[in-house]
């Protein structure tokens, strides 16, 4: 069995963006900023980032399953209408990956299980129903991304409680990517792209705010200057001339820039070396990204 076909299935690139949600999870839950790396600690973050692997990996499996017939239209060359990966094995694969994912997150705590299972369903849901839906769709994959920021912050079990509300920063923020993605192949609307503009606003103006209340604001501002230095010029260009290409290009460097919003959280969170060390997914995601598709 040839394993490239099964690994371009995973979005290899994009698996780097959901470490750093349990990343920034772990940092916004304060055990980062308290703690030094116990070997529990260690321990805990590792089974999470693998959870985090898994059930990204096996949400894009099964959405490439789900749009197994559409693909052999838009992207025939992609594993499954390509004839390299069956649709048969392609779901075995999937399923495998999200009962991995769950599993990983039970070996921290039952809590991190419930919060893992949580990201599988609202991923198959997304795959299979949510997004044909116009407002749901949208909505339904940036609960996958609440969810597993949640799962990172699920180290600490009571601080999802008390700072729980900071999962509606990666739904907005998914959901604005969720939006424009659909123009991707035949090009988009400037009015996706418009709520794509005031979302992002939204995003960055929220995590400005959580880092100013934590007296970090001046440790987050850079993180969130790269972030908009990346992210705002290929959706300004797709804005000016809304093309499948260009859409595209806004739509992947969105996905991967999550990196550097969850290092704003990482430096509001824990400071600027946890800060540092999860920016420092975004290269490797980068390099990575010059040989897997991204979305």
């Amino acid at each position: 069995m040839a394993i490239l076909p099964y690994l371009r299935l995973t979005r290899p690139a994009n698996l780097l963006t959901s470490v750093s949600d349990i990343w920034a999870g772990a940092a916004i839950s304060g055990v980062l900023s308290t703690a030094m790396l116990s070997a529990s600690l260690v321990r805990s973050l590792a089974w999470l980032s693998l959870a985090a692997i898994f059930l990204y990996a096996g949400g894009v499996v099964m959405n490439d399953v789900c749009d197994a017939d559409l693909d052999a239209t838009e992207r025939p060359e992609r594993p499954i209408p390509s004839g390299k990966v069956s649709r048969k094995n392609a779901t075995l694969w999937g399923i495998s990956l999200l009962v991995a994912g769950i599993v990983s997150a039970g070996l921290h705590s039952m809590l991190s299980a419930l919060i893992a299972l949580g990201v599988a369903i609202t991923a198959l849901l997304y795959d299979r129903w949510g997004k044909h839906q116009s407002f749901f769709g949208p909505v339904n994959m940036g609960l996958c991304r609440g969810f597993n920021l949640w799962l990172g912050m699920s180290i600490l079990s009571t601080s999802i409680l008390a700072s729980g509300w900071v999962a509606i920063v990666p739904v907005l923020y998914i959901a604005a990517i969720t939006l424009i993605s659909r123009g991707e192949v035949h090009g988009g609307s400037r009015t996706s792209l418009r709520i794509a503009f005031v979302f992002y606003g939204i995003v960055v103006l929220l995590i400005a705010g959580a880092a100013l209340l934590k007296d970090r604001i001046l440790e987050a501002l850079p993180f969130l200057a790269i972030f908009l230095i990346m992210v705002l010029p290929p959706l300004s260009k797709a804005f000016k001339n809304p093309t499948g290409p260009l859409i595209g290009r806004a739509v992947k460097l969105g996905v991967l820039s999550l990196i550097l919003l969850n290092a704003s959280w990482a430096a509001a969170g824990a400071g600027f070396p946890w800060a540092i060390a999860t920016a420092l997914l975004l290269p490797l995601s980068l390099l990575i990204a010059k040989f897997f598709a991204v979305t």
